[in-house]
């Protein structure tokens, strides 16, 4: 396991680009605008926190003792929302997965990052972490492989049994007055266009 000192600095760093997005995130919702689509304005702060992650931690995972839990909270949001930077995603998906097999950062980070670079390049998820508008109009978690055993691998990651992240997900939506898609279609055709243009698909 890696020992690194207390940096206050990389802390403040990875906070304040949370923060950031959170901020974002919360003026689109309260319009609605944050629901059609990658918002361009969401977009470009991601892409410059991913510029950002990239500049201070280049290949390396923030540790615990390092920048506390909170930043590294922080640290494993920032990467899970730069969704229109697959190399990005996918490089730290890597060293995210040699931090958890160290002892040194948290499996359900990991598998949270795995289902979402999964979603987008067109595979099933793993652990059921990724949620959209079912054909019900239900906000639902996306098909995971082997549904089975599902609770098993997200209790061994230390994530909550699916019947409840399923209630949460709902709830959320609710809160955020958050409605299924007008046209169901026509979002998932923009949605797999915008997967190939991004370099999610080919």
């Amino acid at each position: 396991m890696t020992t690194r000192p207390y940096d206050p600095v990389l802390r403040g760093e990875l906070l304040e680009m949370q923060e950031n997005d959170r901020v974002l995130r919360a003026e689109l919702a309260r319009d609605g605008s944050l629901f059609q689509g990658y918002h361009p304005r969401m977009k470009a702060l991601h892409d410059s926190n991913a510029q950002a992650f990239q500049a201070l931690l280049g290949d390396r995972w923030p540790t615990v003792d390092e920048v506390q839990r909170d930043g590294q909270e922080a640290a494993f949001v920032v990467v899970q929302h730069c969704i229109g930077q697959p190399s990005f995603q996918r490089h730290y998906l890597g060293i995210l997965r040699r931090a958890v097999a160290a002892g040194e950062a948290s499996g359900a980070h990991l598998a949270m990052l795995e289902d979402r670079i999964r979603f987008f390049e067109g595979r099933l998820q793993v652990y059921g972490t990724q949620f959209d508008w079912d054909e019900g109009g239900q906000m639902s978690p996306l098909p995971s492989e082997d549904p089975a055993n599902l609770d098993q691998r997200r209790r061994a990651v230390g994530l909550e049994p699916i019947a409840v992240a399923t209630a949460r997900h709902r709830a959320a939506a609710k809160e955020r007055g958050e409605g299924p898609p007008a046209n169901r279609a026509a979002r998932q055709e923009g949605f797999e266009a915008w997967a190939r243009a991004t370099g999610w698909r080919s």
